[in-house]
């Protein structure tokens, strides 16, 4: 696939991975007339979503989940399944004739340097790559974040990140342990109580905000409160959950003292929607306990000194978004390893270097790849104009050394 370099005029624009923000972004630059390839690493479009467990549906309704210039099919009804939206991604590239290349993945981005004839050069397996311009869309969830615990490598049960569950059957009859109270670990928990487990704790470190199923639909309203005082919006989401939750505190889960909105500008933590998770801990189906500290052979330490000994600990902690091989060379990093500029925003020392899905708003991250996509294409246009008045080039428009191909999902 990759050749020998090209002019920066000539050169497409490449997009690395086809989640949703790299569809998003793709569609809107291909239809602004600019020529862009995708790069996934993986042998398909939407390989993240395609991975996780089997009942994951989405917690955002169809209409702030589809990406500009396709609906979410009706038929797949007010919450969508894992299956039906990996379904709606690869229509979704076929439908905008998007050129995907699978498995090919992305190493390094590099400056394509004096002689070079490209803006960026993109090594790969198969050789460099030029592109005129790049958006970087591996996502916030690119690797599974395990804690290391002290202990964690003498435990003799069963451990694995919540990225590599993939349904409770195999978790029938077992003493369960779930770290972590994000919208994946309570929805793992309280699905495994319901499917036979023998017993269900789930270790909270920080009480979580959590709000009905039904409070995707405040993703609007939110909007427009977007302008008032945080204290304000904090004080009144939590008036909204002691209204609509009731009081686990008996049960072990106490109230959360910090609001939603701090929390996600803060942490990027989003609340959590309730799947079944409230009615599970007032049954004591699922037993909160206190944050892991450390394993110790067969035992998990507790930070209350509480010792247990479950089958399995699945660790929905998270994930982190590794760009230091990806991007860390260019500067364009901060101290944790997150692009400080985001959509159409752009680090001084990275002309046509962009960064989408790194961000978690409270109105949905799907929602965003629209929002970032839409200021990427105009970001990239003004630049290339500002740059041809100052400079006129040549209209070739060819897609390079990539060529053009059809989409593949």
């Amino acid at each position: 696939m990759p050749s020998t370099p090209q002019r920066d005029s000539s050169a497409p624009t490449i997009v690395i991975g086809a989640g949703p923000h790299g569809l998003a972004a793709a569609a809107l630059l291909t239809r602004s007339g600019e020529p862009t390839v995708i790069l996934e690493r993986s042998d398909r479009v939407g390989a993240s979503w395609a991975g996780r467990y089997d009942h994951l549906r989405l917690h955002t309704t169809p209409g702030t989940s589809k990406l500009p210039g396709l609906s979410v099919p009706r038929q797949a009804g007010p919450w969508v399944s894992r299956d039906d939206y990996v379904r709606y991604l690869e229509r979704y590239a076929a439908h905008h004739r998007l050129d995907v290349r699978t498995a090919t993945p992305v190493r390094s981005v590099e400056r394509g340097g004096p002689g070079s004839g490209a803006r960026w050069l993109l090594r790969t397996p198969d050789g460099p790559v030029p592109a005129g311009a790049v958006v970087v869309a591996t996502g916030r969830c690119h690797t599974p974040n395990l804690p290391h615990w002290p202990g964690r490598s003498t435990f003799t049960g069963t451990l694995l990140h919540s990225a590599h569950y993939r349904s409770a059957a195999p978790y029938r009859g077992r003493d369960v342990l779930v770290v972590g109270t994000g919208n994946s670990g309570t929805e793992i928990a309280s699905v495994l109580a319901g499917a036979g487990a023998a017993r269900v704790r789930i270790a909270v470190r920080t009480p979580p905000n959590i709000l009905p199923r039904s409070s995707a639909r405040w993703a609007a309203v939110g909007r427009l409160t977007d302008a008032l005082p945080l204290a304000w919006r904090d004080r009144t989401s939590l008036l909204t959950q002691r209204l609509a939750v009731p009081d686990l505190t008996s049960r072990g889960l106490p109230r959360p003292r910090t609001g939603l909105y701090t929390r996600n500008a803060r942490e990027g933590v989003n609340p959590v929607l309730d799947h079944g998770f409230v009615d599970a801990v007032r049954s004591g189906r699922v037993e909160p306990v206190a944050a892991v500290e450390a394993f110790d052979g067969p035992d998990v330490v507790l930070a209350d000194g509480t010792r247990l000994r479950p089958d399995t600990v699945i660790a929905a902690t998270g994930y982190r978004s590794d760009l230091r091989d990806l991007v860390g060379s260019l500067g364009v990093l901060d101290e944790a390893g997150q692009p400080p500029a985001v959509g159409e925003q752009r680090h001084s020392a990275a002309s046509r270097l962009y960064f989408t899905g790194y961000t978690n708003p409270l109105t949905g991250v799907l929602r965003q790849a629209g929002i970032e996509a839409r200021a990427i294409a105009r970001a990239l246009r003004n630049e290339k104009s500002r740059a041809a008045s100052r400079d006129p080039l040549p209209g070739d428009r060819t897609p390079g050394a990539l060529g053009r191909g059809p989409a593949r999902s």
